[in-house]
């Protein structure tokens, strides 16, 4: 068994965990689990309360990665302008794909997410399972957005927002 490339993170760090969106490194512990001495980052998800625990080893193999830099924001501001594109397959189908993109921790394919998905106010009802896939993209988004620019949610979220009703006048 090839031992993984170990990551270089370090308490204080922010990172992007890809089922979870951007987290903080607290600390970096070793804990014994079934008698085996492992090294651990603790991630601590503020906005969830959730913390999570992941072995330093494993961190690439589950995609951790840092965030992302601010060239890929701007890219992922420029799709969100692009003209959205849905697919005519079944919605379960769209919905999946749409799902394993949010999971991915790609900020370009979230960002397609939040772009086929939005709705302007002149536009038909958004069903709830579209509503909820489209608000996970969005927070993701913004979290990453303003983790980046050093800001706070609030104004990420307005900076999506304005590029989001930009694109639809």
């Amino acid at each position: 068994m090839s031992k993984a490339k170990k990551m270089e993170f370090r308490p204080n760090d922010f990172v992007v965990y890809p089922a979870h969106g951007v987290g903080k490194i607290v600390s970096i512990e070793e804990q014994e689990i079934a008698g085996i001495k492992l090294e651990l980052f603790v991630i601590s998800f503020e906005k969830d309360k959730m913390t999570l625990r992941v072995p330093t080893n494993k961190a690439a193999e589950v995609g951790m990665r840092t965030l992302s830099s601010p060239d890929v924001v701007t890219k992922a501001m420029t799709t969100l302008k692009g003209k959205a594109r849905v697919k005519k397959a079944m919605w379960s189908r769209r919905a999946q794909e749409y799902e394993q993109k949010i999971n991915s921790g790609d900020l370009i394919a979230i960002a397609e997410v939040v772009r086929d998905l939005h709705r302007a106010d002149d536009q038909r009802e958004q069903s709830y399972s579209e509503r909820q896939l489209y608000e996970a993209a969005l927070e993701r988004l913004t979290r990453e957005v303003a983790a980046v620019s050093g800001s706070d949610e609030t104004d990420a979220q307005k900076q999506v927002d304005d590029v989001l009703v930009s694109r639809a006048a």
